[in-house]
Formats: C-alpha cells, sequence, structure tokens
C-alpha cells in the first residue's frame, strides 16, 4: 500500500462543508481524485509531476522520473487526479504533515512561532496534465487537501510558490508566513527562490465568505462524490502535536 491511507480519517460526508443554512448542492466531475493506492497509482501520479515540471523547470524535472522517499512516508499523502474517460492521470499532489517530522520547507527557513508550534500540513509536487480540464482538477486537488486538513485537525496548510504560482495561492487568500512576497530558496525545490505561505484551516470558510472569493460555493456549497477519499482510522490526527 502506498502512503498512510489507514491514517485518513475523511468520511463521505466531508466532500463538502456548507455555510450554515445553505442548501448543499450535489456535482460530478469528469475525473475522480484519489489517495494513491498502489504502484500503479504512484507511477501515474510521478508520470503526470514528471511531464508537468519538464514545461517549466526540465532539469529539476530529471531529477523527478521515479518515487521519491517522501511520497510514502507514514503522515504523507499522494492524491491523484484520474479521467474517468480514459484513466489517464491529471493531476497530483503530496500532502505532507509535520506529523512526525518537521515539514520539508523547514530545512531552509525558520517560521514563526504560531506556525512552528501548530499542527501542519504542506501541499508540495503539485502537477497538472496540459489541456482545458487543468484548473478544474486543480481546484479539484486543493478542495482534497483543504478537506484532509480539516478532518486531520490541521490548523494551517502551508505552501511554497514560485513566481508567477505564488500569485494563485494570494488570490486563495493564503499570506506569507513572514514579511510580504519574502523569498527563500528552498533546497527541496532545486534551490530555488519561494514564498511560504499559509492559510489557517479554521478559519478559512469565514475569510472566503468574507471576500466573497469565487470558488466559495465550490468549495464550501458543493459536495462532490468523485474526490473519493477513504475513511480510516484518526490515528494521524492524533500524532499531530
Amino acid at each position: 500500500m502506498i502512503g498512510s491511507v489507514s491514517e485518513l480519517r475523511v468520511s463521505p460526508s466531508l466532500a463538502a462543508c456548507p455555510a450554515s443554512g445553505a442548501e448543499l448542492v450535489q456535482e460530478r466531475l469528469p475525473f475522480t481524485v484519489t489517495v494513491a493506492r498502489s504502484e500503479q497509482d504512484l507511477r501515474d501520479a510521478v508520470r503526470v509531476r514528471q511531464s508537468a515540471y519538464a514545461r517549466h523547470l526540465p532539469s529539476f524535472a530529471e531529477t523527478l522520473g521515479e518515487p521519491e522517499p517522501a511520497d510514502s512516508e507514514p503522515g504523507n499523502w499522494v492524491l491523484l487526479a484520474r479521467s474517468k474517460l480514459d484513466g489517464s492521470p491529471l493531476g497530483s499532489l503530496r500532502i505532507q504533515t509535520n506529523a512526525r517530522r518537521p515539514l520539508d520547507l523547514e530545512a531552509s527557513m525558520s517560521l514563526p512561532p504560531e506556525l512552528a508550534n501548530a499542527r501542519l500540513a504542506e501541499a508540495t509536487r503539485l502537477g497538472l496534465a496540459q489541456g482545458e480540464r487543468g484548473r478544474l482538477v486543480k481546484a479539484a486537488l486543493f478542495k482534497a487537501f483543504y478537506l484532509i486538513c480539516r478532518s486531520q485537525g490541521v490548523d494551517h496548510m502551508v505552501i511554497t510558490g514560485r513566481t508567477p504560482i505564488d500569485r494563485q495561492y494570494q488570490r486563495l487568500l493564503f499570506e506569507d508566513v513572514w514579511a510580504p512576497h519574502q523569498t527563500y530558496a528552498m533546497a527541496h525545490v532545486h534551490q530555488l527562490p519561494h514564498r511560504v505561505m499559509h492559510l489557517h484551516v479554521p478559519g478559512a470558510q469565514a475569510r472566503w465568505q468574507a471576500a466573497r472569493h469565487p470558488l466559495l460555493n465550490f468549495m464550501c456549497g458543493t459536495e462532490h462524490p468523485d474526490l473519493q477519499l477513504p475513511a480510516g482510522t484518526p490515528a494521524a490526527a492524533r500524532a499531530l502535536h
């Protein structure tokens, strides 16, 4: 088994997080999002990951042809979006928590105390296949990331973003961990300068509501049965401290 599926405790009822009093709608996607369970799943995730990085960072992409140790570490999960039409991989995202060790980014920078002492989950190795579905796949992977963080009691979602990718997270209302637009050379991303940003998980929905964010309904008012996030034990949540 790949990753830590048994540690997930995301139930089907968490396929949405509706605002109080809002009517929940259901929407089908042309793809599924699951946690990689098999060697083939992981190979497909690696393939789409390497292909995506090759478009922008070809030298770094050459190092991504095989699964990385972090893909199978306990407390980490690799998400895979797969087409319903032909089964092809459309996107992937790895989630690392600080349940058992510091986040990868902490090898390159220190976090402020309010984050260093909190329950964190970092999204890494986002990869999307080319095509018109890319934006929808990315939104679905991000929603899965958010729902997993909610279920695991994570305090802050953390990302590293190079220019111009960082603007996507800024639009999602992530904030810089230190000074605005400050960048750090990230050892786990080829020493390239990245902004390090975070979003407070318990307050995210209220933040999106206050901003009338265009993704609010997708994130919090829509049930997506194709986000097939398995139920499991709460071990990972208990391990976070």
